[in-house]
């Protein structure tokens, strides 16, 4: 089943339970998928480019949480870790760091990569295996680890 149909299912179930908070926010990444197939002039998107919206969506609520609770507004913060619970029930099963570092050594090795200058190579092989399945922040630390 793919990511508009789940969607469209679960909005249903939480009409009928009326569960207004997820609701809005299967509501809110429908959106977010119909905007993007329509600046990409298609009928329908790929799992990747879903899964790039998803990932994308979730960033932008973690970055917020942050300043939300810099700020001290704790009525937001609920809010957006609600949002952020259930964004998560739609993005792939997230990586191990024992999975990740497996990843991160064999990319180093692949692209030959000896010291600190040599991240961006790195950062730009791993992510594009990891995609959706680990948070950027980790894995720039474990390349940082790794990368003398």
């Amino acid at each position: 089943m793919g990511l508009l149909e789940q969607l469209n299912q679960d909005m249903k179930q939480a009409m009928k339970q009326k569960d207004k908070e997820k609701l809005s926010v299967i509501r809110m990444v429908k959106s977010s998928l119909q905007n993007e197939s329509i600046k990409l002039g298609k009928d329908s998107i790929s799992e990747d480019e879903e899964l790039t919206i998803l990932s994308r969506e979730l960033k932008q609520r973690k970055d917020s949480l942050q300043e939300f609770k810099s700020a001290g507004r704790e009525d937001l913060v609920k809010k957006l870790e609600v949002e952020i619970n259930i964004l998560q029930e739609y993005m792939p099963k997230q990586l191990t760091e024992e999975e990740l570092e497996v990843i991160v050594q064999s990319t180093i090795r692949e692209v030959n990569a000896t010291s600190k200058k040599d991240m961006g190579k790195v950062m730009s092989a791993v992510m594009p295996k990891v995609k959706g399945k680990a948070d950027g922040s980790r894995i720039n630390k474990l390349v940082q680890q790794h990368l003398d």
